[in-house]
């Protein structure tokens, strides 16, 4: 059998008895011939979006430690999970994450579905994540494609388009082996993850070491350092605004409960202005105008744009003049233990310096 002149069946063997020796002890995967629990393998593809290995890892474990079945989860505040995922980034994955476990909890028994179409019904799981739980906890065959996935797709098969419109071709190409047989599909996919993560990397790939070199295209021409292949990226955007240090009375200082569909959404952090284009003019907050500017700069990329926060300093005589339910004081002694985002962790670190 043949995937676009590559003989799959001797692929895939080559691929997967490499994998047998090569591969990571990842908390989530289970011993050789058996299939993990699906909660472990949800659990962790969740937190792995956008987020490297190394990062996820302490994560998962503190989550497991904590909740360690999905009724705990399901059971625990949204409050908590946002605070126990700060840092992570990406936020709505939390709020997703809970709302999921719920589900599951709740309506399914605390059984995962085990297809790719009754796996996208739940929240916070979308086409990768859903052939990502089928392949890895039920065995089932699915094209888990991520750009560790790309990344090898487009040197086996040298797809010189650049990405992001390369990616249904890549796709494709990755579905022409990973769908061709039902055996071992989860071992299967973490291989192709774990090829790209270890031997098949962004810079500098390890051809020599690589079990599927024999295949490659791009090694037979080349230019594997060249491949995948991306279109220039555009300047980020460009923001600013105003973050405020309002203390009360005794010391104690004000923090709020961002709106759930803003950047940081549910988060609780530190008050800030809105932040906009830096061609726009900020607008201080109203408990904020009549603060004292510092010298607090915080600076935080985001993916889709740079920002940087002025400090500005309140004390306020009278906790009660703050009424919104959005805003609540936390002893000063605390501030520094709250699970809050890395954006606020900055700021707080230079206001409390």
């Amino acid at each position: 059998m043949t995937g676009n002149d590559i003989n799959v069946e001797d692929f895939r063997q080559a691929l997967l008895k490499w994998y047998d020796k090569a591969r990571r002890p990842l908390p989530w995967r289970a011993p050789k011939g058996k299939f993990p629990d699906p909660y472990h393998v949800w659990l962790s593809e969740i937190m792995a979006q956008q987020t490297t290995i190394p990062a996820v890892i302490p994560y998962f474990l503190k989550f497991l430690d904590k909740w360690p079945t999905v009724h705990d989860l399901a059971n625990a505040t949204p409050d908590d999970v946002m605070q126990n995922w700060a840092g992570l980034g990406y936020y709505a994955r939390a709020r997703n994450l809970h709302k999921c476990a719920v589900m599951v909890s709740k309506k399914l028994d605390g059984k995962f579905p085990q297809t790719q179409n009754e796996l996208e019904e739940l929240p916070g799981i979308g086409n990768y994540t859903a052939n990502a739980i089928a392949a890895l906890a039920f065995g089932r065959p699915a094209n888990v494609v991520d750009a560790n996935v790309e990344r090898v797709m487009a040197r086996i098969f040298a797809v010189t388009e650049p990405l992001p419109d390369s990616k249904p071709e890549l796709k494709r190409l990755a579905g022409t082996i990973a769908l061709a047989e039902t055996k071992r599909a989860g071992d299967y996919a973490q291989s192709v993850m774990e090829l790209g993560a270890l031997v098949c990397t962004p810079t500098s790939p390890k051809c020599g070491i690589c079990p599927v070199n024999a295949y490659c295209r791009a090694k037979a021409i080349g230019i594997q350092n060249e491949l995948p292949a991306r279109k220039e990226k555009g300047i980020k955007p460009q923001k600013h605004g105003y973050i405020y240090w309002i203390t009360g009375p005794k010391g104690e200082i004000l923090f709020e409960r961002r709106n759930e569909k803003g950047m940081l959404g549910g988060t609780i952090g530190i008050p800030t202005s809105d932040w906009v284009e830096r061609s726009q003019p900020r607008k201080h907050l109203a408990l904020g105008s009549s603060g004292k500017a510092g010298k607090v700069l915080v600076k935080h990329s985001f993916t889709h744009f740079d920002l940087e926060l002025h400090g500005f300093a309140v004390i306020l005589k009278d906790t009660k003049t703050i009424k919104e339910e959005r805003y609540f004081w936390v002893p000063h002694k605390e501030a520094a233990n709250l699970g809050i985002p890395t954006l606020f962790k900055k700021a707080l670190k230079q206001f409390i310096e």
